[in-house]
């Protein structure tokens, strides 16, 4: 256990808020504290207690917070807290960094879109390198047509021109070139089992019957998956053949699916293609083939990202390093681009833009500036700790970053 635990919580709250005039970040505090040797099976039970210094500091002046911080500043150390971005591992002087976020094309980015995205370009900016914005529309069923012209201005404004974009769907013919290299080495099968009867596979650790077919048959019932006279909707699915197959002791990596046949019509490629790569292959293939170099994206994201690293295992590509971040929770706040979307369409809000909405073409409108959203995203920082805040304190310190750059 840390020594003097609850009063270097509070001497680190108080520096930070000083920090950022008067408003602490959790995330900060965390960071600092393991510096001094906190473990993160601990976070969880210390959170309450920051949240709690955090609220406290919140209730004292500025001038207030510089006197208790005088009274503790010599528990901690000038280092032991750090302002500004963390160093990333690995970095090759070379070649920078080569970052991406991947937004789904189910309309234009929210504000947490923009400063995600800006965390990872806040690092293209600080080593040098690329930065993507990658188009996922793999999905036929939940695409706003809308949304690839929103993206492309909403990367353009928060990058100022600087983002290449991407659109997933405009490279089906690689996926599939990385689906038949899978299967050729032995590390993809094409699987004709209900989803049902595999699930019961699964659940009693049982490899399935399909795994054991060669790869030339494989081959034969890819092509079929292709044929408009083959398999239809529903009928196989292209799987990972794992090689700890069904025993593996996590559920999500037994033989997870890499394609499927969904006859939908696309908005974008109509009715070009018939079978969709899903998520793990195609990010997969479009990190190896972008040499990505570094990736932030949402914790929720582990289990996906551990799938992703046995695809780029099969090629032997190194595993881009990867930092993963807490959800911001808002208490009076709603962050969803596809409930914006119906109430657009409904006639609530006016469009992308409307003032309501905390959109980035809101924001944009109302006068934001992109810099503004480099410094949220540096004062957010890469913490892996959930945060929970009210709409209010978000956009006071939103706004105060924006009158910065004005001034």
């Amino acid at each position: 256990m840390i020594k003097n635990l609850d009063k270097k919580i509070k001497a680190y709250a108080l520096k930070n808020a000083i920090h950022y005039e008067g408003k602490a970040n959790s995330g900060a505090i965390v960071s600092a504290l393991f510096n001094e040797g906190l473990e993160k099976s601990e976070v969880k039970n210390i959170m309450p207690k920051i949240q709690e210094a955090i609220k406290d500091i919140s209730k004292l002046s500025l001038e207030n917070q510089k006197k208790e911080f005088e009274k503790l500043k010599d528990l901690i150390s000038e280092r032991e807290i750090r302002e500004g971005l963390p160093e990333l591992p690995n970095v090759n002087p070379k070649i920078g960094v080569i970052m991406r976020i991947a937004p789904s094309a189910s309309g234009a980015l929210h504000v947490m879109h923009g400063i995600n995205a800006c965390l990872s370009y806040n690092y293209v900016l600080k080593y040098g390198g690329k930065m993507y914005f990658r188009i996922e529309d793999t999905n036929p069923e939940n695409i706003d047509p809308k949304a690839y012209k929103l993206i492309e201005e909403d990367a353009k404004f928060l990058t100022k021109n600087k983002a290449k974009i991407i659109i997933q769907s405009d490279r089906m013919d690689l996926y599939y070139a990385y689906a038949i290299a899978l299967i050729e080495k032995g590390s993809a099968y094409v699987c004709t089992c209900s989803q049902e009867d595999f699930k019961k596979l699964s659940e009693l650790k049982k490899d399935c019957p399909c795994r054991s077919k060669t790869m030339k048959q494989n081959i034969l019932d890819w092509e079929k998956m292709l044929d408009k006279k083959g398999f239809n909707e529903g009928e196989a699915v292209l799987r990972f053949k794992s090689l700890e197959g069904m025993k593996h002791k996590n559920p999500a990596m037994r033989d997870f699916p890499l394609a499927r046949i969904n006859l939908s019509e696309h908005p974008r490629q109509k009715k070009k293609y018939r079978v969709w790569p899903l998520m793990n292959l195609s990010v997969a293939t479009d990190d190896i083939e972008m040499k990505m170099t570094h990736i932030i994206r949402g914790k929720d994201q582990r289990d996906n990202a551990e799938r992703q690293k046995l695809i780029f295992k099969v090629f032997n590509k190194d595993y881009p390093w990867t930092g993963f971040l807490g959800r911001y929770h808002f208490k009076d706040m709603e962050i969803s681009t596809s409930k914006f979307r119906k109430e657009i369409e409904s006639g609530k809000y006016s469009g992308w833009d409307d003032e309501k909405l905390p959109t980035i073409a809101s924001l944009k409108k109302r006068k934001y500036k992109p810099e503004a959203f480099w410094k949220m995203a540096e004062h957010i920082g890469l913490s892996e700790v959930d945060k929970i805040i009210n709409q209010k304190d978000f956009f006071e310190i939103l706004s105060k970053f924006n009158k910065e750059k004005s001034e």
